[in-house]
């Protein structure tokens, strides 16, 4: 049985649909003192042998309901639990940065153990994070999928990493796509307050780029990025990434930094995902 969080819906339903296994009822209250309710009616009744949790974790709340939900299948009898974080929210404080910080990471890794069997998050920021977890966390990775909406007639296209860690990201997705070559952003700092961002090597003139990263939270530096290939003559520019987070108005910062299209995928439900996880789980459920 599929069980899904409220923020994850859509890909739990996709979910559902391509491993041919039941979409439970989930019901999300809140009572009027503002604490929350996920319940899953019927799920005693249906006695599946394995619910599999479905839950971005884009807010606090969303913490909560994984679980609730994982202890309302828990205390319907059900043998197993997997839990899967298509997006792992709080997974880029993986350190304690100052002192007196806590490693937030840790700690929600710590209470989402407590009450499952199996951990699975697609693409996590930094892979170390899996360690938080009991037993470890397996990180999906669906970077395969993300050349699957981009147009069929790019013109001798650049895939663009934003920076030189993430290129074997820029890298999948090029050999998915089955053209182009690979580059990335190099940013040199000339002072405190102002950084060079320019691609490392690559000629991107009159040729279709593609930026790809796994999160695009504030569009901020990705805007930049993208300046700069504008006054390098490129051709189009799109946007791919996993976790379309985008916060506040990125959107609007890409829009009017001459970014084409937006592509995600449905780990994050914001109106740009394009192309949906659900297959690239499947394979590990």
């Amino acid at each position: 049985m599929i069980v899904s969080g409220s923020a994850s819906q859509a890909l739990a339903a996709a979910l559902a649909r391509e491993l041919e296994e039941p979409l439970a009822a989930v019901e999300y209250d809140r009572f009027p003192d503002g604490e929350l309710l996920a319940a899953v009616p019927g799920v005693a009744e249906t006695e599946p042998d394995r619910a599999v949790i479905v839950a971005s974790t884009v807010s606090s709340d969303a913490h909560l309901e994984v679980l609730q939900l994982q202890d309302a299948v828990r205390e319907a009898g059900v043998a197993e639990v997997v839990t899967v974080l298509p997006y792992m929210g709080y997974g880029r404080q993986d350190a304690a940065f100052e002192p007196g910080h806590p490693v937030s990471a840790r700690a929600v890794a710590r209470a989402i153990s407590t009450g499952t069997d199996r951990i699975l998050t697609v693409n996590p920021h930094e892979t170390a994070v899996c360690e938080f977890f009991e037993p470890a966390a397996t990180a999906v990775d669906a970077a395969g999928r993300l050349a699957e909406p981009l147009p069929d007639d790019l013109a001798d296209p650049v895939f663009l990493a934003p920076d030189a860690g993430a290129v074997e990201l820029a890298e999948t997705a090029r050999d998915s796509y089955s053209a182009g070559e690979t580059d990335y952003f190099e940013k040199t700092r000339h002072s405190g307050t102002e950084v060079e961002v320019s691609p490392s090597d690559v000629d991107v003139a009159g040729r279709d780029v593609v930026v790809v990263d796994d999160i695009i939270a504030t569009g901020s530096t990705m805007s930049e990025a993208v300046a700069v290939l504008e006054d390098r003559d490129v051709g189009r520019v799109f946007v791919t990434c996993v976790h379309p987070l985008l916060a506040r108005n990125a959107v609007t910062k890409l829009s009017r930094a001459g970014v084409e299209a937006i592509y995600g995928t449905d780990t994050l439900e914001r109106g740009v995902e394009t192309v949906s996880v659900a297959p690239t789980l499947a394979q590990y459920l």
